[in-house]
């Protein structure tokens, strides 16, 4: 991760950043519950017999085109921080893909969810499990601009 960085010389890109994901999760799964009630709406009822599936399905899309279209999704933006890849660029449509694959795993195995909370929470950059494995980082935005 050398081109990003460094939480000991440059600690503002990464102030905050860890309760900045909880706020911005908390948008997040707001907008996908809007989302998915719309879904239903527009089904005649039909989406509230499938809820859970397709809750996970609107939230999944939703995750993956917010994160390709601007390395953020909605409630990311909001509070004000982006990811990025371990060269410091923005996510691409492959990395949104998989970083929303390893967030939905890790979401369905509460342990991992316990394991990824933590070392957002200890970690110098706030990275999740799923940042871990793929490199990836969230970082304030506007510092990074």
């Amino acid at each position: 991760m050398s081109h990003l960085p460094h939480p000991d010389h440059q600690p503002e890109f990464y102030q905050s950043v860890a309760i900045k994901r909880f706020f911005a999760w908390v948008f997040d799964t707001c907008v996908i519950l809007l989302l998915s009630l719309i879904v239903v709406l527009l089904t005649a009822f039909v989406g509230a017999f499938i809820w859970p599936i397709l809750y996970l399905a609107v939230g999944f899309v939703y995750r993956v085109a917010t994160i390709a279209g601007g390395s953020a999704t909605w409630g990311m933006r909001f509070v004000g921080i982006e990811l990025r890849d371990a060269y410091g660029s923005r996510l691409d449509g492959g990395l949104a893909l998989a970083h929303t694959a390893g967030y939905t795993v890790s979401m369905a195995l509460p342990v991992l969810q316990v394991i990824s909370i933590l070392m957002m929470l200890l970690g110098a950059r706030a990275q999740g499990l799923t940042d871990a494995v793929l490199g990836t980082v969230a970082i304030n935005r506007r510092v990074y601009a």
